[in-house]
């Protein structure tokens, strides 16, 4: 019997990656990524999707909800998921390059960047890539925590989808990458959230200013819009969105 392989730091941190990638319902050894993953470490794929299943048990979202997933696991994911929260930019970014690296792939195609969009060459270029890289993370990681569908009106057109964060990008550096920092809306909603036209209260359900429900009043074309008034947010199983952000999001709405 051959000896047994302790995971690596890099491993691990692949893990993650994949872990924030897809769906919580996807975790299982059918799923291609997870088999995929699996070949590209050498690793059988029982035991990639139980160490995807390790990283659950330390989800805040997952551990609120009483979903422990597998009960045991190692140090090594416990060091990755606290070195995320320190510095979720540059542990975003690490796992991407070891992907790129592992799986023979450009960087920019791992993060769908069209080419033509960056400079040559030089720091310029290297900054743009290192920020879409990440803002592509960001985006997988939210749209898969919500089943790829619009957490207020179900639609489930990926086109038609934005990662939305809960406090601006410009506000708060701290919180750019924290996927619990995001919701997945379509793109009217979205623009309504980032327009500060719409927030979400203490009781998950959407809400909208007061200026704007009057305007829909007197006129029909606000209906898909506003229709929503009153209605609960759908919430992940993991990476649900945090609270204490959404009310500081309703601290800027009312500050506008």
């Amino acid at each position: 019997m051959a000896a047994r392989r302790n995971w690596t730091r890099e491993e691990h941190i692949l893990a993650f990656n994949l872990y924030c990638k897809i769906p919580f319902g996807t975790i299982h050894m059918r799923n291609p990524k997870v088999i995929e993953l699996a070949k590209l470490l050498g690793r059988t794929v029982g035991a990639v999707s139980y160490k995807l299943a390790n990283f659950a048990r330390l989800d805040p979202s997952l551990r609120a909800r009483g979903i422990k997933g597998m009960p045991h696991g190692s140090g090594g994911e416990s060091e990755v998921w606290r070195e995320f929260e320190s510095d979720p930019e540059a542990l975003a970014f690490e796992s991407e390059c070891l992907l790129a690296r592992l799986s023979g792939r450009k960087l920019e195609d791992i993060a769908e960047i069209d080419e033509e969009e960056l400079p040559k060459e030089g720091l310029e270029r290297e900054r743009m890539v290192r920020t879409r890289v990440n803002q592509h993370f960001f985006r997988q990681a939210v749209l898969s925590a919500y089943d790829y569908k619009c957490c207020i009106t179900d639609l489930a057109v990926p086109e038609l989808l934005i990662a939305s964060h809960i406090v601006p990008w410009a506000v708060n550096k701290a919180q750019r990458m924290n996927p619990r920092n995001g919701l997945c809306l379509n793109a009217l909603h979205d623009r309504a959230f980032d327009r500060k036209l719409m927030f979400i209260d203490e009781d998950f359900k959407v809400r909208f200013r007061k200026p704007l429900v009057f305007m829909g009043r007197r006129s029909s074309g606000l209906d898909w819009l506003l229709g929503y008034e009153g209605k609960e947010i759908a919430t992940p199983r993991k990476f649900r969105p945090d609270p204490r952000l959404l009310a500081e999001h309703r601290k800027l709405v009312k500050s506008t």
